[in-house]
């Protein structure tokens, strides 16, 4: 029995869609990562009880820290963007989290820069805060270790091969995933690991490029991340607003899963890889429900393309991305 809602949340689902493709669902995905930071955090007696965490989040990563300093008996406190709504802002209230939300902003890149700069300005006043650097800090790679282990045995790494596909964001969910999967793997071609980013965004240098509707956001960012691993990767599915749109659509419509705007990015390049790779079995990660999106994506469902008149531009370097899909071998190259 769990001893916490924060352990229920973060428990994923497998959901096998056809005989190749398996969706990895959860409802807040960030609770894993940050329940297993924070508990690594006390039992090192880094942090201790009664302690204030600190992070700047765009929203599901500020829900999770929140709910896991309500499990351990700590203060948080967030620096949230424009992005956090009315429902997100309500329930942190409640958990008795502190919510500091910047302007709004246009520019992503600002967003970010200024929500690092009130960090630090935090930092210098409560200096015995913990800043969590949930994009810099590979602690929380750790909670992802458990759900390898759930996906090994239910789904397996050899035979034919397993194809692990999600956003990239900051990087814990999918290199944690891929790492502790080819730790067991016979060989570590047995575990290929597809990210997926929006337009704009710098990790893997599309920047250069503008999504004219929105960046996706927390799978993408417009300042670099720490602990995201490059060389983990084989494969990059670059996402529009639009396509990924028509993906949440598509899988709420053919399979009843509803989940958000990344989950729809990750879903139609997991379709992608699976037609590629007859033999592979191909999962992809759902980070989130589609509640926040009902307004933004499922409202405009009669305006989403059929998914089979969606296929990627194949590129070999960033210099040729483009609107609405491109894909591109990165062949687990450094950053």
């Amino acid at each position: 029995m769990d001893q916490h809602i924060a352990e229920s949340i973060g428990r994923p689902d497998l959901i096998r869609l056809d005989d190749r493709l398996v969706c990895l669902r959860f409802e807040t995905m960030k609770v894993v990562s940050a329940l297993a930071a924070v508990r690594h955090l006390l039992d090192t007696g880094v942090v201790r009880r009664g302690d204030t965490l600190l992070d700047s989040s765009s929203g599901i990563y500020a829900y999770a820290l929140a709910l896991t300093c309500h499990r351990y008996g700590l203060r948080c406190h967030i620096v949230g963007s424009a992005t956090v709504d009315h429902t997100l802002r309500t329930q942190l209230a409640v958990l008795g989290a502190t919510l500091e939300q910047m302007e709004p902003c246009g520019d992503l890149k600002l967003d970010q820069k200024r929500r690092v700069e009130r960090i630090h300005e935090i930092l210098a006043e409560h200096p015995g805060y913990h800043w969590m650097r949930q994009y810099h800090d590979d602690v929380h790679y750790l909670g992802y270790r458990a759900i390898a282990d759930r996906i090994r045995e239910a789904v397996g790494t050899t035979a034919a091969g397993l194809t692990v596909v999600g956003g990239v964001g900051s990087g814990a969910s999918t290199g944690a995933l891929t790492r502790y999967l080819r730790e067991d793997a016979a060989d570590t071609s047995d575990v290929e690991l597809v990210g997926v980013q929006p337009y704009g965004s710098v990790t893997f240098g599309s920047e250069h490029v503008t999504d004219p509707e929105m960046i996706i956001a927390g799978i993408g960012s417009s300042i670099p991340f720490g602990n995201v691993s490059h060389e983990l990767y084989d494969t990059l599915h670059w996402i529009s607003f639009d396509a990924a749109l028509a993906g949440s659509v598509d899988l709420l419509r053919r399979h009843a899963v509803f989940a958000g705007l990344s989950t729809g990015a990750g879903y139609l390049a997991a379709r992608h890889e699976r037609e590629r790779s007859p033999h592979r079995t191909v999962l992809f990660i759902a980070p989130d429900t589609g509640h926040r999106y009902v307004d933004t994506v499922y409202a405009r469902h009669r305006e989403a393309a059929p998914i089979a008149d969606l296929a990627p531009r194949e590129v070999t370097g960033r210099s040729e991305l483009a609107l609405p899909w491109s894909r591109m071998r990165w062949g687990r190259a450094a950053a």
